[in-house]
């Protein structure tokens, strides 16, 4: 995955590599995106016009699909993306409140940006996040500034 601003050449490789794999299929604008997303890390303004095309969809189809669902972005991801679960069994464990200090522990840290996302399965364990594929759950704020704490240390971030 490409973590910074993606250029033209690679924009339009991976678009056309998604829509080879997938232009044929009914419903394919979803699994398009997603694969170009997971190879740019990001759905850059670039990609909306021939994956329109290539779909026989109007560029606004697209775009309004792309900000419709939380999962895509339209910038590129910062280094770790914490995504902290916002569905209810996570809300009635308290995770507005570990949203909120997420966001004043990271503040404008380049290295993680907060995505919210609606439910990571982890419901009886709740409130859960997932962080660079791994999930964590039971939070609390001190367990969240410990898993910070932990990446930035293994020199990831």
């Amino acid at each position: 995955m490409v973590s910074a601003m993606a250029e033209p050449a690679d924009i339009a490789a991976a678009v056309e590599a998604a829509i080879e794999r997938h232009a044929h299929r009914a419903g394919a604008l979803l699994p398009l995106l997603h694969e170009v997303q997971d190879r740019l890390g990001y759905l850059p303004a670039e990609c909306e016009g021939p994956i329109a095309r290539a779909l026989n969809l109007s560029r606004a189809e697209v775009h309004g699909v792309i900000g419709y669902y939380h999962h895509f972005r339209r910038e590129p991801p910062a280094r770790h993306v914490l995504h902290l679960c916002q569905a209810e069994a996570c809300q009635s464990m308290g995770c507005h409140a570990l949203l909120a200090h997420a966001k004043r522990s990271l503040g404008s840290d380049r290295d993680f940006s907060i995505e919210p996302v609606y439910c990571l399965g982890q419901c009886a364990n709740a409130p859960a996040a997932l962080v660079d594929e791994r999930v964590y759950a039971r939070l609390t704020p001190a367990r969240l500034d410990e898993m910070i704490a932990r990446l930035r240390a293994a020199g990831r971030t």
